[in-house]
């Protein structure tokens, strides 16, 4: 059965789920789920997690994430970006040096009020099911933290490319948006690339079409990463014998590492837990090891 992480390179007009419904035929696996929703318009990096490797999901889902995002000035959308109908115009006569200084209160830690066409629940209800009927409710702002924000190059008379590092929760298109408002023009998202996520980049993704190709060929297995990648950032540690008897049932056992967590494999090499280490105690936070 694989396991495993498969870096996708999502691409435009497909939903997030739409890649693992598609996924689970072609890697003959049911358990399948991705770490991290990509809007249908968006490309890039998506992680998606196969068979054991689902148990590591909610720890891709958090983190940083980068994306490549143009902003076009000069109007607004009920959507925020640019498949949504248009709400307002106005002329734009922007500088880069102004839009520079724009965004200078947009890095750090801000307050987002979440669009109306997101996947949030108030009151038991999907806000893009009350949107989609006409319906305006109250969202309180959210928390967010905006690591990086530059603009990487003017792409016509109304539009920028900017780069951002930011936390989970981030709308983009939300960014995009108050963006726009603060220079008095509005503004939208017309095209956004996620280029980083869960510690993964573009580099280590493939396309839909590749994996169609690997495939038809029996060689769709090639393409899934080890699971422990997803937490290669924490220290490795080898146990065998008691220790790995008590692992293996879900127990704690001593340890000699740093306080915090870590990787804990077989001495054979097989990834066991994700581990956490306190007071010379071990215990798992998740394991992964086949049952």
């Amino acid at each position: 059965m694989p396991n495993g992480v498969l870096i996708v390179d999502k691409p435009s007009g497909w939903t997030s789920n739409d890649v693992v419904v598609k996924l689970k035929h072609l890697l003959h696996e049911r358990r399948v789920g991705h770490g991290g929703t990509l809007d249908p318009m968006a490309t890039g990096v998506l992680p998606v997690f196969v068979g054991r490797a689902t148990r590591a999901v909610e720890f891709a889902a958090g983190g940083q994430k980068e994306y490549i995002a143009r902003l076009e000035l000069g109007r607004t959308t009920d959507t925020q970006d640019s498949t949504g109908t248009t709400l307002t115009t106005a002329p734009c006569a922007v500088t880069t040096p102004e839009l520079e200084q724009a965004i200078l209160p947009f890095r750090g830690d801000i307050l987002q009020v979440p669009p109306m066409y997101s996947a949030l629940k108030v009151q038991g209800k999907r806000l893009y099911d009350l949107a989609r009927k006409g319906q305006q409710v109250e969202r309180p702002p959210r928390p967010v933290t905006i690591y990086e924000l530059e603009v990487l190059e003017q792409v016509d008379a109304v539009s920028w490319l900017l780069r951002v590092s930011c936390s989970k929760g981030t709308y983009i298109r939300t960014l995009c948006h108050d963006i726009g408002q603060s220079l008095g023009v509005g503004g939208v998202m017309s095209a956004l690339r996620r280029t980083q996520a869960a510690g993964f980049d573009l580099t280590q993704a493939v396309t839909m079409e590749e994996i169609i190709a690997a495939s038809e060929a029996g060689k769709e297995g090639e393409l899934l990463l080890p699971v422990d990648t997803c937490f290669r950032q924490y220290p490795a540690v080898t146990i065998g014998g008691r220790a790995e008897r008590l692992c293996r049932n879900g127990n704690e056992f001593p340890c000699n590492e740093a306080d915090g967590l870590c990787r804990v494999y077989s001495k054979e090499g097989e990834f066991l837990m994700l581990g956490s280490c306190q007071k010379g105690r071990m215990n798992t936070v998740k394991s992964f090891f086949e049952v």
